[in-house]
């Protein structure tokens, strides 16, 4: 059995809720409290989501419509994984250069614009880079960034799948 264009752009929705899930879950049911940078990569994979969802139900048969899905859902992803590597970056930084911990991202929005906001969590700060838990060895933010990548790659192989279907 193959799996054609939609199928694909399914999946990589699935993808993209079972990785929000399991952020909820670790928030809610194991208590680790998102840093601003966290925030960030779940709204990455929320646009990803959505964006692999909306090129699922839709269903362009052109390539031209096909490229536009794959171009906006790389994009969604391939800035996920920038933030994401953001993150890593901040955890391997030596404890004497880490930043210091700033506030809240609900307080950031409150007192600052939206572009500072942006620039403030982005530069990062003491909060991001606490390793609060590892898989394998492996931080949750470089499982995050590594599930980006493999999000980003998927949009490609979606978009191959969907060519080669085009021209059959």
């Amino acid at each position: 059995m193959r799996i054609g264009y939609r199928g694909m752009q399914g999946l990589g929705a699935l993808g993209c809720v079972v990785g929000l899930l399991f952020a909820l879950y670790l928030q809610h049911y194991q208590g680790y409290e998102p840093c601003p940078m966290c925030i960030f990569q779940r709204v990455a994979m929320l646009a990803a989501g959505l964006l692999f969802a909306l090129a699922a139900l839709h269903g362009p048969r052109s390539t031209k419509g096909q490229g536009l899905y794959l171009l906006l859902t790389m994009l969604a992803a391939d800035v996920g994984a920038l933030i994401a590597g953001r993150h890593v970056w901040l955890q391997s930084l030596p404890p004497d250069q880490v930043p210091a911990c700033g506030p809240t991202l609900d307080y950031l929005m409150d007192v600052m614009p939206l572009a500072d906001v942006l620039a403030t969590v982005l530069r990062g700060d003491g909060n991001c880079a606490i390793i609060d838990a590892a898989w394998m060895g492996i931080s949750l933010p470089a499982w995050t960034l590594i599930s980006f990548i493999g999000l980003s790659l998927w949009a490609l192989a979606a978009f191959i799948v969907g060519l080669r279907a085009a021209r059959a």
